[in-house]
Order: structure tokens, then C-alpha cells, then sequence
């Protein structure tokens, strides 16, 4: 029996070293995803917007951290008036988001429901409040990472996300520690170079036919 139990061991050793397989080892198993489909620097830092922060710039420093950051206390996004959040995310091309991973807390503190909208760029409350979201989601009361899943077939060709925290579990202000997102990067760096060269190339081209044209039109003059 001692024989048994030790080689039960060493099975559950070889386990953890393969990181494949074996229970008890969560924590190695949620890094490994994770990383593999994290979508960090392909976040247009710079570009996101937070409104009814209590801070500038907190919902970007909050989205800024990195993976092996996720469980630090600082920075955080409080929220400043009331409880409500409205982040806008943008990305710096095309996303499949599979979900979105948010780590807040067990206190009253926790947003509650999520609003996700889809590649609006101007949303403001109001607006926020009126419009059918992408898709709604209904957060825990935790300090763990929370994964939520999104209807992959919605947010097949995400620009950008806008998320509307529209109330948490009772306190004055809403706290998140970490947002993070998760899906298929897609890097459609040629389709954008393309619409750009032709707004910029259209009026040089407008130009050039006119030159030519005017040349044409001189030159059969100065030839008659």
C-alpha cells in the first residue's frame, strides 16, 4: 500500500510537470491560456476614456496592467459622482473577443452589470443607458479573476469596446483592481494603410489629371 501510495505520487509530480493534466494545480493552468490569448499590446492605450473616474486616467492604468500584475491593489479605478463607470477600449486592429476578464472585490464595492457595446466611440451616460448593449453581463461579488465569455459570433470584428458599468452591490462608488481582454488578434495592419493611401493619394491624383490636362491642352495649343 505504501508502494501505491507513493507512485500516486510521483504520477501526481509528473502531472504538475507536464502542466496538461492533474486537478490541483489551478494556478499554473490558468496561466497558460491566459498568456496564449491575452490581448495586451494591441490595446491603444493612449485612446481610452473613462468617464466618472475619480482620478484621469484610471480606467487606462487599470487596463495597462499586465498579466503577472492582475492581482496587485494599485492602481485602481474608483469611480467618482455615483457608481456608475463608462470606459471606452479601443484596439489597434481587428479582435475575435472570446471574453473579458475583470478582478474587482467582495465588497458592495463590486460592479454588478456589465454592458458591453460594440464599436461606438461617442457614448456618453445617456446614451449608454438608451441603447441596446452588444451584450449584458452580471459580474460576482469576488477579488478573484472573473472570466466572463462573450457571444463570440457578436464580437467577431471588434475595433473597440465600450463598457458600461451600469450599477454595482450597493456602495457610493464602483473599484476595479484589473480588466483584462481575451481572443484571436487579427492583424489587418494592410486593410487601414489602404483607406488612408487612397484619401491621401485621391486629391494629388485630382490634381495630377488636371496638370496633365492643362499640359495637354498647352501643348496642342503651342503645336497648332
Amino acid at each position: 500500500m505504501p508502494h501505491h501510495h507513493s507512485h500516486a505520487s510521483h504520477d501526481h509530480h509528473h502531472d504538475r510537470e507536464d502542466g496538461d493534466h492533474g486537478h490541483s494545480h489551478d494556478h499554473s493552468d490558468e496561466v497558460e491560456p491566459a498568456l496564449q490569448t491575452l490581448i495586451w499590446k494591441q490595446i491603444d492605450f493612449e485612446s481610452i476614456r473613462t468617464l466618472n473616474e475619480s482620478e484621469p486616467d484610471q480606467g487606462a492604468k487599470v487596463v495597462e496592467k499586465t498579466w503577472p500584475q492582475r492581482l496587485n491593489a494599485e492602481p485602481m479605478l474608483q469611480s467618482d459622482a455615483d457608481e456608475q463607470l463608462l470606459m471606452f477600449v479601443p484596439f489597434t486592429g481587428v479582435l475575435k473577443l472570446h471574453s473579458l476578464l475583470i478582478r474587482s472585490s467582495e465588497d458592495s464595492s463590486a460592479p454588478k452589470t456589465l454592458k458591453l457595446f460594440l464599436n461606438k466611440d461617442d457614448l456618453d451616460f445617456s446614451a449608454a443607458s438608451d441603447l441596446q448593449p452588444t451584450q449584458t453581463l452580471e459580474l460576482s461579488q469576488t477579488s478573484e479573476i472573473q472570466e466572463l465569455p462573450v457571444k463570440r459570433t457578436s464580437f467577431g470584428n471588434t475595433y473597440s469596446l465600450t463598457l458600461f458599468i451600469e450599477d454595482n452591490y450597493g456602495d457610493d462608488v464602483t473599484r476595479i483592481y484589473w480588466i483584462g481582454f481575451k481572443g484571436e488578434f487579427m492583424n489587418l495592419n494592410r486593410e487601414p494603410v489602404e483607406v488612408l493611401y487612397e484619401k491621401a493619394a485621391n486629391p494629388k491624383d485630382h490634381t495630377l489629371i488636371q496638370g496633365v490636362g492643362d499640359m495637354s491642352t498647352q501643348g496642342t495649343r503651342h503645336g497648332m
